[in-house]
């Protein structure tokens, strides 16, 4: 299934940790050319570590800044797909919330996507029938008290990912998204410390048929999508929630 990816161009963004750099690392073995994509160099140096050696190359960029999306795209070759993991998850009471809470959550959840999206476009650095992937969360269809802006944030990245699935049909470019419940990542252990003691996280635990996600299992979904075996999906969002949601739909 994945031989197809071989010798295709990937960018990576958010690739310093968790499902990117499990995403990183699986595709390494099989593309020629991995951009990733961080605000954190040391980081995206340790998931370089972790990768097949070939020729891939890191990029340092905050893609809340527009003038790093420019370094970005003046940085990278044109691609065969693209998988934006970037996220941030902010507990907040709604009667709590302020504008900077705000600003920093979708600049980092939603606008990151939308401005790079735009500038890789407008530079043509998408081939033709490319694919690409955006995380989402299961919140979007399942709420969480506190997740005001997150699942606000994540729901506009899904109504562009339509939107974009759209437009970019006519050039067979294929944008989906996932949207997997907890999966065991930084975000996965700042929300527990947050939000839930010990007691209460194994309760919500043993919900989780399945278990709760590992990184691994998003990444490998992912590189279907970027695959051709996927060539027929488009627009589609698939949940991952390892049957949390089972007789509640």
């Amino acid at each position: 299934m994945l031989e197809s990816l071989r010798q295709k161009k990937i960018l990576i963004t958010g690739a310093s940790s968790g499902i990117g750099r499990n995403t990183a690392v699986l595709l390494s073995n099989y593309c020629s050319h991995l951009y990733l994509s961080a605000r954190r160099e040391v980081e995206l140096q340790n998931t370089l570590s972790l990768m097949k050696k070939a020729h891939h190359q890191i990029i340092t960029a905050d893609l809340t800044q527009k003038s790093a999306i420019e370094k970005l795209i003046q940085t990278i070759e044109n691609i065969d797909g693209w998988v934006h993991c970037t996220g941030k998850v902010l507990p907040v009471p709604i009667k709590f919330i302020q504008q900077k809470h705000y600003d920093d959550v979708f600049a980092t959840n939603y606008l990151s996507a939308l401005y790079t999206t735009s500038a890789l476009l407008k530079h043509q650095k998408i081939n033709p029938s490319s694919s690409i992937v955006f995380i989402s969360s299961l919140s979007t269809l399942h709420t969480y008290f506190g997740g005001a802006l997150y699942i606000s944030s994540k729901s506009a990245l899904e109504a562009f990912a339509k939107t974009l699935a759209l437009e970019l049909a006519p050039k067979k470019i294929r944008v989906n998204v996932l949207q997997p419940a907890l999966v065991k990542t930084e975000i996965y252990e700042s929300t527990v410390n947050a939000a839930v003691n010990e007691e209460e996280m194994k309760k919500h635990e043993r919900q989780y048929p399945l278990g709760i996600g590992e990184p691994a299992d998003i990444a490998n979904m992912t590189a279907f999508l970027l695959s051709d075996a996927a060539k027929w999906l488009t627009g589609t969002f698939i949940k991952m929630d390892g049957g949390l949601t089972l007789g509640f739909q």
